[in-house]
């Protein structure tokens, strides 16, 4: 090869490496709220960064993902959202009502997408669903039809159920209001009585299912918020001791000894986040992307928990279950 030639042929590579060194890398954040041990926290990821992958969006290729698990300390949630904001990323992703708003503390310019925020607009995160306005989009976990579906789930597994009591913690869950009228009227249409049960800490849940269950033929619907999430294991081991059926919105809980559950498949949700993500990284603005409700739900019944209660359950039930445990 003649020495011109050699030349050109070097350049032409140099360019192109040099090309290559310059693609540019964005950075997204992510602040998940809820504990690091929750099943479907850590599908969600998964999920979220298998759609990425699919959207031709690869970590240590062309995105880097800063995450931050704050679980639900308060000092945890601001110190990482401080983080993230300082590290400039591109955007955002965060998990739960306390932890986006630990985030729109630090930035309202950042776009931010989340997932399993119950009440956006009641938050103050959003202007209205279908047009956010400001910073941050996303999507809810929250279908207040929900309120009666547990009801009547419940009473499919356990009959016998005449009292039912929605289990909650306000601080984490000001969407509980969109549960509450489909939940008296699905209760009263079943003969049952619907009981309001607010707890701020496990003093407050202990008594709340020592009182409950002393009554004949109680249950009990335990909500979506990050209290719940977090004391999973002591809501089934209560519910074990004083031998009471109790409805949980995600197989999180039935995996670990829950009754049954039924609510939005979570992995869906963060998949479809991708979405946004991609769109968002392409020039999109997150005023311009409503807040979408789930589409996916999912029924799981755990088997093994109806025996030791004495449950019979119903054939055609299992047939419904998207997933029974053994």
């Amino acid at each position: 090869m003649r020495r011109r030639e050699f030349i050109t042929v070097l350049g032409g590579a140099a360019s192109w490496s040099l090309a290559a060194n310059a693609q540019q890398v964005r950075r997204i954040g992510v602040l998940m709220g809820i504990p690091e041990s929750d099943r479907d926290a850590q599908f969600g990821l998964v999920a979220l960064k298998e759609e990425l992958r699919k959207l031709g969006w690869i970590e240590g290729r062309n995105i880097e993902m800063e995450i931050r698990w704050a679980e639900a300390n308060v000092e945890s949630r601001k110190r990482f959202a401080e983080e993230l904001v300082a590290l400039q990323p591109d955007l955002i992703v965060t998990s739960s009502t306390p932890a986006t708003a630990a985030m729109l503390q630090q930035s309202r310019t950042i776009p931010v997408i989340f997932v399993e925020v119950g009440d956006p607009i009641g938050s103050g995160f959003v202007r209205s669903l279908a047009q956010p306005g400001g910073n941050v989009t996303g999507f809810t976990p929250i279908v207040g039809s929900l309120g009666s579906k547990w009801v009547e789930v419940l009473r499919d597994i356990a009959p016998r159920v005449r009292r039912v009591t929605l289990v909650f913690n306000p601080p984490t869950a000001p969407f509980v209001k969109d549960y509450l009228n489909p939940f008296k009227t699905a209760a009263a249409s079943l003969g049952a009585e619907a009981i309001v049960g607010p707890v701020n800490d496990m003093s407050e849940l202990e008594s709340l299912f020592t009182t409950q269950a002393r009554e004949p033929n109680s249950g009990f619907i335990v909500i979506p918020d990050v209290f719940t999430i977090g004391h999973g294991a002591e809501l089934i081991s209560l519910a074990a001791r004083y031998r009471v059926p109790a409805i949980y919105w995600s197989r999180s809980f039935t995996e670990i000894g829950g009754l049954i559950s039924y609510g939005p498949y979570i992995p869906d949700e963060y998949r479809r986040a991708a979405l946004y993500v991609d769109r968002i990284l392409k020039g999109a603005k997150p005023s311009e992307l409503p807040v979408q409700a789930p589409t996916k739900f999912e029924l799981v019944i755990n088997l093994k928990t109806a025996e030791a209660l004495g449950l019979d359950v119903p054939m055609q039930l299992r047939q419904l279950a998207d997933d029974v445990i053994e």
